[in-house]
């Protein structure tokens, strides 16, 4: 070992690495971002900026901007041009590069009519050769929503419910409600929903007795934008209100319909009113979307839930005595529940509600048979085509249940139920057996499997197996019994012989001979 006077090994060595740690790489720069996010309202642009250090021209440079994978970019810049066909679907014609100050490292990128899915983190990348360097830069886009609309329903056992509503939100905002004194009011529900624009709807719901509060405010405050819309509403004025002394009467019973059939929703209101100016909407849960929404004489469309669009008609013939019906055509397994019906005047609402119960009846039950390696039978049932989940049932001759081994149920694409059952048959004195798949509301569906003929036709299967070799055992033991006589009747000639021989004094051998 080489010794240096006045150092030791691990100094030089610490040095050395010091010395290759501070070395500056030929390509050594660094990219700077803005230090706060990029606040862009929804339909408005948005520039994103970044800036490569120390400054210099990145015309020899390849600048690539994406918004979460590097292998898929919003856009790229390289050789002094924009890099075609590569922007994601969503930014395609929206994106623009932005011819900053490219000969000082600084560069820019548009994004046109920004949209809530735009919202998030973005990387500006510079990259020279294998050497690449990226800042962030994050972009918050926001929306301040229509103002609210406060609507009364009720009143219902000294009880009235407010509920506030607006639409365009991004993000989801908060909501809250406040008293004339401005003390805040606890919520009974809320439901947000984000739609397939990606903007939220604003549904709260404020449950007050009658004579508890006169004025009423809902607030919806954006916490990007600091700022509320706000509504209030007179309690006492909103009760006054022709619909406030009038009630809305539906069927008492739910209402059974197949699937594949037309529902019918009938709402009247009591004492008879013309409802042919009022507003008149069926919901399932939320106020909005709505299954279907008259108003202005027709339907509102725009407010219409995806999955009833041109499902629904409205059978207005008796509207001038305010009775309409609401037809949702080829019920689907998914319109079972609860529907709403509500008419509406000047934000008051009177409501009745009414159930629906979807069913389908499914295929004849198929009874198949099976033999066990232990002798024993095993039925299995099978049906599909059913809603809702059916009950199974296995019958002996005389009506007893017999319980099943086991029992599946699975839902199809349709939400349909698929049926299987299986039965073990371990009793000799079940002759004839049913399995019955039925359904809550009484709709049932047999099949009948004959043991008894089962039984038979397992003997004849059985039979070959067993007669077979009890009929070679006896032909064996034939064949042996006649060898045995044959033997016998031999030795008795043998004998016979033996004797005559020495009667007649012969010599042995000659007598064997």
């Amino acid at each position: 070992m080489v010794d240096f006077p006045g150092y030791s090994l691990s100094g030089l060595a610490a040095s050395f690495l010091f010395v290759l740690l501070t070395i500056k790489h030929p390509d050594d720069f660094r990219v700077v971002g803005p230090a706060l996010p990029i606040l862009a309202k929804v339909g408005e642009d948005a520039l994103l900026r970044c800036q490569l250090l120390p400054k210099r021209t990145v015309a020899h440079m390849e600048v690539r901007w994406y918004h979460s994978d590097p292998d898929t970019p919003v856009i790229v810049y390289r050789d002094g041009a924009e890099v075609t066909g590569l922007p994601m679907e969503e930014y395609e014609g929206r994106a623009e590069w932005t011819e900053d100050s490219t000969e000082e490292g600084s560069v820019a990128l548009k994004i046109h009519q920004v949209q809530p899915g735009d919202d998030g983190q973005y990387w500006c990348r510079f990259q020279e050769g294998d050497y690449w360097r990226e800042a962030s830069v994050l972009l918050q886009v926001t929306a301040l929503g229509s103002s609210p609309n406060i609507h009364v329903e009720g009143p219902e056992e000294g009880e009235v419910q407010l509920v506030c509503t607006s639409r365009g939100w991004f993000p989801e905002p908060e909501v809250y409600w406040e008293d004339i004194w401005g003390e805040k009011l606890m919520s009974f529900s809320e439901n947000h929903v984000q739609g397939e624009d990606g903007l939220f709807y604003v549904e709260d719901t404020l449950v007050v007795r009658n004579d508890s509060v006169e004025t009423i405010s809902c607030f919806i405050y954006n916490r990007d934008l600091r700022e509320p819309q706000e509504a209030t509403i007179a309690l006492p004025e909103k009760l006054q209100t022709e619909l406030a002394s009038s009630s809305v009467i539906g069927p008492s019973q739910p209402i059974p319909v197949r699937v594949g059939e037309d529902i019918e929703l009938t709402c009247h209101l009591s004492p008879q009113t013309d409802a042919q100016n009022l507003e008149v909407r069926w919901l399932r849960s939320r106020y909005y979307p709505a299954v279907h929404v008259y108003a202005n004489g027709a339907h509102e469309a725009g407010e219409q839930m995806a999955e009833y669009r041109g499902r629904t008609s409205l059978v207005t013939d008796a509207i001038h005595e305010g009775k309409l019906t609401l037809q949702i055509h080829n019920a689907r397994t998914s319109d079972e529940g609860q529907y709403r019906c509500l008419f509406g005047k000047d934000g008051f609402y009177q409501e009745a509600r009414v159930d629906v119960q979807v069913m389908a009846v499914g295929s004849s039950p198929r009874i198949t048979r099976e033999v066990l390696k232990d002798g024993g039978i095993q039925l299995r049932c099978t049906s599909d085509g059913w809603f809702p989940r059916p009950h199974v049932q296995w019958r002996d001759r005389d009506r007893r249940m017999v319980s099943s081994f086991s029992d599946a149920f699975r839902q199809g694409t349709q939400k349909l139920f698929q049926v299987e059952s299986l039965l073990l048959v371990t009793n000799g004195a079940l002759v004839d057996v049913t399995c019955s798949i039925s359904l809550p509301l009484g709709e049932e569906k047999t099949a009948r499997f004959p043991l008894s003929d089962s039984k038979i036709a397992l003997l004849w299967v059985t039979l070959p197996a067993v007669v077979l070799p009890l009929a070679m055992a006896i032909d064996l033991i034939k064949v042996k019994g006649r060898r045995t006589k044959e033997q016998k009747y031999n030795g008795n000639r043998e004998n016979d012989k033996n004797n005559e021989s020495h009667r007649r004094g012969l010599p042995s051998d000659e007598r064997l001979g």
